[in-house]
């Protein structure tokens, strides 16, 4: 797929999600995100930078991290998201809508860059990286996340649902960064010295079929897909995707294995012995 159709395809379909991606997706994702944070140890009065921002719920936990003399610009490529990011009114903080492989950003400005769950749908990962490589300052903390190994995520199977019903893969290389060292590999092919990668699991649980649904298809990648399928269509991917996670059900909801990878890495020039690289090496 060419990347600028990838880019737009993303847009729009984040676009779409934005009203249901945090109600969908924010408990299910706690984990990982304050296993990003601890990773990150954020310090009063650090710059941060939260890339592929979403709704802003990294972000919020940054700046309640960095404090009243810290700062946080968390940045997302769709203005939809943006807008319900700026809606929790945190202090200290701003979203701008910006694509992570083009940061309209100064060199060497930030302490820390953070990368929630959102490489996985750039066509590009290792330029978005070396993008966050740029504006961290000498001896800057980046701390990444993705979805791990494909075979330890029961929800996997929905791409193979939708992508059976469209002319081009949805999220074609998702699973990727999730293998192996991938993930601290490309940090290195940027410049960076990864120093921690640590694999997370955890289950995402549903009190039913139409909840893990509404997660899937309405507040996630696959909702540009979803919103142009007929009702007909709707209701076979539907069946399709809870046949795949028949394996997971527990009496009228699920519970459905997932896996997350978190990788730290250090920009070249770090202060030796600082307090942050302790933290973060420790």
């Amino acid at each position: 797929m060419d990347d600028r159709l990838q880019v737009r395809i993303q847009r729009c379909g984040w676009d779409l999600a934005a009203d249901d991606y945090e109600p969908s997706w924010g408990p299910q994702l706690s984990g990982v995100q304050g296993g990003l944070i601890a990773a990150a140890a954020l310090a009063p009065a650090e710059c941060v930078l939260d890339v592929a921002s979403g709704t802003g719920q990294v972000a919020a936990l940054a700046a309640q991290a960095v404090g009243a003399r810290g700062s946080v610009l968390g940045v997302d490529l769709s203005a939809r998201m943006v807008e319900a990011a700026q809606r929790r009114g945190l202090p200290n903080t701003r979203f701008l809508r910006m694509d992570a492989q083009q940061l309209a950003l100064a060199d060497s400005h930030f302490d820390v860059v953070l990368c929630s769950l959102g490489l996985m749908y750039l066509p590009d990962p290792g330029r978005a990286v070396r993008e966050m490589r740029r504006v961290l300052r000498p001896g800057g903390r980046l701390v990444l996340s993705v979805w791990g190994e494909r075979s330890r995520c029961g929800w996997a199977s929905l791409f193979e649902v939708v992508d059976a019903e469209v002319a081009s893969e949805v999220c074609p290389l998702f699973f990727g960064l999730g293998c192996g060292d991938a993930l601290a590999r490309l940090c290195r092919e940027a410049g960076l010295q990864p120093v921690r990668q640590q694999r997370l699991s955890a289950a995402l649980n549903y009190i039913d079929g139409d909840e893990a649904c509404r997660a899937a298809f309405l507040g996630g990648p696959v909702a540009l897909a979803w919103s142009r399928f007929s009702e007909e269509v709707r209701q076979r991917v539907r069946a399709s995707y809870l046949d795949g996670l028949a394996a997971w059900r527990q009496d009228a909801g699920y519970s459905v294995p997932a896996e997350f990878v978190i990788v730290a890495a250090l920009s070249p020039g770090s202060p030796c012995g600082s307090p942050a690289d302790e933290d973060l090496q420790g």
